[in-house]
């Protein structure tokens, strides 16, 4: 065997076993960072979830708002990443109590039933104003008694929430916002970030974020800010009404 046949065995073998040593090295990351996902989601392999949304006010039939259905299908492909499976569930169907199976609560909580029922129940500290006769200040929050009003296609707001019961129970995912393109937003925001809030709270962490949706009316979802971490005074029993104060601008 001549030295030049020796040598390009042996830089082939060198190639081949680079080649599984990197496919090796990035199988593992791949395993780990699906691993860390599935614990933030509560969606191990094979496990179910349920995504809860609400029927459109604007149609006779059943049917889900535009950007309402493409933030259920950014939330879709997480779970499919995951191993998991999703059921589609109305708001006003009788569901059980959350904790069993990850859920995902999706719409305007003056108009959806569970989102407002687990606003309510895990998020005593936040009021969600319905509004009065003529729609003025509908949807506005109240948060650590600081009012966030809409400026319809301008300034939007929108909670995107993860809160957990207990060290066993599965998460619940909200996305609670003045307008369904807020909601898009949230989920995207969630979405993208999902590696950063992971590090940040924990595989079973809780929070509450209070993101600002810029100038929908011009760019939709995509320009979007976080405004405050409102966990601790989300997570707080109200205060009285009379002690709240109006923002020095309305974000």
């Amino acid at each position: 065997m001549t030295d030049t046949l020796q040598d390009l065995i042996a830089s082939a073998a060198a190639l081949i076993v680079g080649l599984a040593a990197g496919w090796a090295v990035h199988s593992a990351f791949a395993r780990r960072k699906r691993t860390r996902e599935q614990r933030f989601f509560g969606l191990p392999d094979g496990s179910e979830c349920v995504l809860v949304t609400h029927r459109d006010s604007t149609s006779a039939h059943w049917s889900i708002p535009r950007h309402d259905a493409l933030a259920l299908l950014g939330l879709a492909s997480v779970v499919e990443n995951c191993g998991a499976h999703a059921e589609v569930a109305p708001h006003d169907t009788g569901l059980q109590g959350f904790g069993a199976r990850t859920e995902f609560c999706v719409g305007d909580p003056t108009a959806h039933r569970r989102l407002a029922a687990h606003i309510s129940n895990l998020l005593p500290g936040v009021t969600v104003h319905p509004g009065d006769d003529s729609g003025t200040d509908r949807g506005m929050f109240t948060i650590g008694g600081t009012h966030y009003r809409p400026d319809p296609g301008a300034i939007e707001h929108v909670l995107l929430a993860r809160l957990t019961v207990g060290d066993d129970s599965r998460p619940v995912f909200l996305a609670a916002g003045q307008r369904p393109v807020t909601h898009r937003a949230a989920v995207r925001h969630l979405v993208r970030n999902r590696a950063r809030l992971a590090r940040k709270y924990g595989a079973q962490g809780s929070f509450c974020l209070l993101l600002k949706v810029v100038n929908s009316q011009a760019y939709g979802p995509d320009l979007v800010e976080v405004v405050a971490d409102v966990t601790k005074p989300a997570t707080a029993s109200a205060g009285p009404r009379a002690t709240a104060k109006t923002a020095a601008k309305d974000d």
